[in-house]
């Protein structure tokens, strides 16, 4: 019977729809396993064969955990609101509803084509008011609370209050966006409007002012991903770094706790590495300079600076502001206000990152001066970008002499460097006579007052000490990681729970009135006035006149608790009940790109930490085991026009022409050669096109490169699909490498792993068409080569390295050929081996060995030692280091008894020639070697 897999497919896949085989529920009896991708957006362009990739292999995971009695949680759904909707939206005026909806079905077909395990039931999507509904009442607990730094989590902002009113802020230790101090007096004098306002300063969803990545072209905020070379990536519109008021997250609160938990996850090195260095956790001090007049005297006012090595104040010759740093307005005078204005003006132009990654050197400066607190020299007060504002206090004091942006900046400007640390195995040394700055991890410190002759680490401990006592400032932990900027100026998002009262104070609506659905808009475009595009809603206000917030939530609003809905996505009455979230606990397995490492995974851990504050949840951190596949690269082919010609010669002959690669589409080619009628069907201009052929063929050139629609090497896998079945693009994509690397796309290898699904048929049917399976007991050989695969194929599941199970997968099924297996006791087994990779080839050939249930719950074979215990062995037997040919003896065979049986051997007489062999060397298990 041939191997029809289309129809294998189709059946299987409507049995699994209609059995609803893959449904779960909660059961007490069976331990329970969640595994999860990370939800797609919904694009218009749909999957390519690069985004099925990790979805594969926790589908091959999830199928392997059911098998191994686990109760697998493995749901789907939709990352559904974003910007190229509004886009699309804004260009046609289409709904982004209707297009976000025609994308998911679009996405939902391809999906269910490649037969993953997905419990369909509980399919989410953000853009749902009833999903959205919770995101909205998550976001209201926030508003409504604190963070206690004493006990170390949220709590309700009422608590708070309470403390204000009997001891101000006397005592209190909180996450605060500035350093308040008044009385309980002055608290309960404050009318309603400036207690509210004052009460920002700690909730940890706030109104504040920030910098943002502004793009007026598209009237909205944009995050730094969306942002390149100062220009947006949807629509190349210029972006300007500008501040405005921003509804935010007070993620900076968790600091600590997100770098702390990080050791109790199952995640690589890497990946925890960089959420390390992004929360940036840095123990030093604040120390203030104060600012000089123009007398040289004291004035009121200091810039405050955070370090980690206050040990090298004595070589401060400078101080640097970021060009955001509200130190900028005090400093800057008037001589100097226009070259500041027009240097901040060219700064907003660029983001942070790109920033970060310049090292060209810039700068202005103020007009100001400030006193070196220690030496009391006068230090000129400069602006520059290299000195970010979302870090420390967005001051720094330069110490150029051993810092290099410091001393390129001290360099271009002829400013004065002064050496303080002589790093170990070094002497003092002119600075002038430097090209870079000098490494001052560990030495000793010279031109440093009292600290001089002090190592590095003796040093940093004595000035610390002296920060207490002198009251230059104070020694304090400090985190890069700032707080989420939360709103956007879009239509296409969540609402705010949010109206502003008669004193233009945000109040959150009740829980009753959730979900806040978005309203119609006669345009997607913000107002002509400015506003947001809710501005052109009609009575988007509450039943007493109090206007809503017009921006909407960002795109990780909807992505950051979606795990938890998972678990009781229809439950109307909690986000999840606590016997739901009880059982499943936790994600046991995440798969997703390691590009969401300092974003998603972020404030996907920080909305946790703070549900399991408030008691709602009962794990702290939402993913234990974490998973990064790599990333599948286009493998582009070009054809070679022969210049002003419409003729094209094949790869092996173009250099005997000039010719222009052009990129073609890698659908139309297959294994690099060219379907000449399908290029001049492509496009108008080719359908008059010649060829030069080499052996009859027109062969492509091809490179490795991004997977791009303007490369034309997307593979729609559709296509892959009709052509060879979701079997073999499954086992394909896991074959193709590591799932952790990335590895380019390469059709032409498809068809080896096609070739191997028909041979596994192959055990199975005989080419007439009757199943071959018998019941004779298996061979030893048989039981050797199925334990084999056993043993390998469950340590390489367990490890996520699915392409050597597909290798070994192979291996097998050559050697069960080769011994004609036809035995139910080998086949079966072999059957649920190959089901989480393979499902639809599975479920179809278990049903026809008799099984009336699916595959799916069948149970994975054990492996067994014993059928690898071998009770012969092989021996190569050589004369004087030349194998002349091979002897079996039993394992157990001592040497002697092997050394005696070899030299009577028939065949050992021909090359004894009558001789006595000097020696015979027999190696247990190995050789045997015979010297004459």
């Amino acid at each position: 019977m041939e191997y029809n897999f289309r129809a294998i497919e189709e059946r299987w896949q409507q049995y699994w729809r209609d059995e609803q085989v893959y449904r779960v529920t909660e059961d007490p009896s069976r331990p329970p396993y969640y595994v999860l991708d990370m939800f797609p957006y919904p694009s218009g362009a749909g999957l390519h064969v690069g985004h099925p990739l990790g979805y594969i292999a926790s589908d091959i995971f999830a199928r392997y955990k059911r098998l191994r009695g686990f109760n697998v949680l493995h749901p789907m759904g939709y990352d559904a609101f974003g910007l190229p909707a509004e886009q699309y939206a804004i260009q046609t005026g289409q709904h982004p509803e209707v297009t976000t909806e025609e994308n998911i079905r679009r996405y939902r077909e391809q999906l269910e084509r490649i037969g993953f395990s997905f419990d369909w039931s509980r399919e989410i999507r953000t853009s749902d008011p009833e999903y959205y509904k919770w995101t909205q009442w998550v976001f209201i607990r926030l508003f409504h609370s604190y963070y206690n730094n004493e006990t170390a989590k949220a709590a309700p902002i009422s608590e708070l209050i309470a403390h204000l009113e009997k001891q101000g802020t006397a005592g209190l230790n909180v996450a605060e966006s500035q350093e308040l101090t008044f009385s309980a007096e002055e608290w309960r004098s404050w009318g309603a409007k400036k207690q509210a306002e004052v009460l920002m300063n700690y909730r940890l969803a706030y109104l504040g002012e920030t910098m943002v990545n502004w793009c007026a072209a598209l009237g909205t905020v944009l995050a730094n991903d969306e942002v390149s070379d100062g220009v947006s990536v949807r629509g190349g519109h210029p972006v300007e770094q500008k501040k405005m008021l921003q509804w935010c997250l007070r993620v900076s609160a968790y600091a600590g706790r997100l770098i702390e938990s990080l050791e109790t996850l199952e995640w690589s090195d890497s990946l925890k590495e960089s959420q390390r260095n992004w929360i940036g956790k840095s123990e030093g001090a604040e120390v203030r300079f104060p600012l000089l007049d123009e007398s040289g005297k004291e004035r009121e006012g200091a810039l405050t600076v955070f370090t980690t090595r206050a040990d090298t104040i004595f070589g401060v010759t400078f101080m640097v502001l970021a060009p955001e740093s509200d130190y900028v307005a005090e400093v800057t005078t008037p001589e100097q206000a226009q070259a500041v204005e027009e240097y901040l003006a060219a700064t907003r132009r660029r983001t942070e990152r790109d920033r970060m990654a310049d090292k060209r050197v810039s700068g202005v400066f103020s007009g100001s001066y400030a006193k070196n607190p220690l030496t009391g020299e006068v230090i000129p007060v400069w602006i520059s970008d290299y000195v970010l504002a979302g870090y420390g206090t967005g001051a720094v004091m330069a110490v150029p002499a051993h810092d290099n942006r410091d001393f390129a900046f001290a360099r271009h400007f002829a400013l004065p460097i002064v050496q303080v640390v002589v790093p170990e195995g070094e002497e003092a040394s002119d600075p002038a006579d430097w090209s870079e700055s000098k490494d001052s991890k560990a030495g000793v410190l010279i031109n440093s007052g009292f600290l001089t002759g002090l190592s590095v680490q003796e040093a940093i401990a004595k000035m610390k000490e002296h920060v207490r006592e002198s009251g230059l400032g104070r020694v304090r932990t400090n985190y890069r990681l700032r707080d989420a900027i939360f709103s956007r100026q879009r239509y296409w998002g969540e609402p705010f729970p949010i109206y502003y009262d008669q004193d233009g104070m945000p109040q959150t609506i009740s829980d009753d009135q959730l979900p806040l659905c978005l309203p119609e808009v006669d345009k997607f475009l913000p107002t002509a006035d400015g506003q947001p595009p809710l501005g052109r809603a009609e009575n988007w206000h509450t039943a007493e006149g109090f206007p809503y917030e017009l921006s909407t939530m960002p795109g990780f609003a909807g992505s950051s608790a979606y795990y938890l809905r998972y678990m009781d996505p229809h439950n109307s009455e909690a986000l999840v009940a606590p016997a739901k979230n009880a059982y499943w606990r936790q994600v046991d397995l995440y798969v997703g790109g390691a590009e969401h490492a300092t974003g998603h995974l972020i404030y996907s851990r920080f909305w946790n930490k703070f549900l399991f504050d408030l008691g709602l949840i009962v794990e702290d951190e939402p993913f234990r085991k974490l998973v990064n596949q790599g990333m599948i690269q286009g493998r582009s082919n070009f054809v070679y026009r022969i210049k002003d010609t419409n003729t094209f010669v094949s790869l092996g002959l173009k250099d005997q022409y000039d010719t222009t690669p052009i990129h073609v589409d890698v659908n139309i080619v297959y294994n690099d050669q060219l379907d000449l009628d399908a290029f001049k069907a492509w496009r108008p201009e080719y359908a008059t096109a010649d060829f030069i052929l080499e052996d009859g063929k027109y062969i492509c050139g091809w490179a490795v490169e991004k997977m791009s629609k303007s490369m034309f090497n997307v593979v729609n896998p559709d296509m892959i699909v009709e052509r060879y079945g979701a079997d073999t693009l499954r086992l394909y994509e896991m074959f193709l490498g590591p799932l952790e690397q990335s590895k380019p796309w390469d059709t032409n290898g498809i068809d080896g792993v096609h070739r191997f699904l028909r041979k596994f048929w192959g055990l199975f049917y005989s080419q007439e068409g009757t199943l071959r399976v018998s019941d004779t007991p298996a061979t030893k050989e048989e039981l050797k080569s199925l334990h084999k695969l056993i043993k390998k194929v469950s340590a390489d599941v367990e490890q996520f390295s699915f392409n050597t199970s597909v290798a070994a997968f192979m291996i097998c099924v050559n050697e069960l050929q080769g011994l004609k297996t036809s035995s139910r006791e080998v086949l079966q087994p072999l059957v649920v081996l190959l089901a989480p990779f393979a499902p639809h080839v599975a479920e179809e050939l278990w049903h026809a060995l008799g099984q009336e249930s699916s595959v799916v719950v069948a149970q994975w074979p054990e492996y067994n030692e014993a059928f690898l215990v071998e009770d012969s062995v092989k021996y190569p037997v050589s004369f004087n280091g030349k194998t002349r040919f091979t002897i079996e003896f039993p394992t157990a065979a001592t040497p002697q008894e092997i050394q005696e049986a070899v030299l009577q051997a028939e065949e050992a007489q021909k090359w004894l020639e009558g001789k006595t062999p000097k020696k015979v060397i027999v190696v247990p298990g190995r050789i045997i070697n015979i010297v004459l």
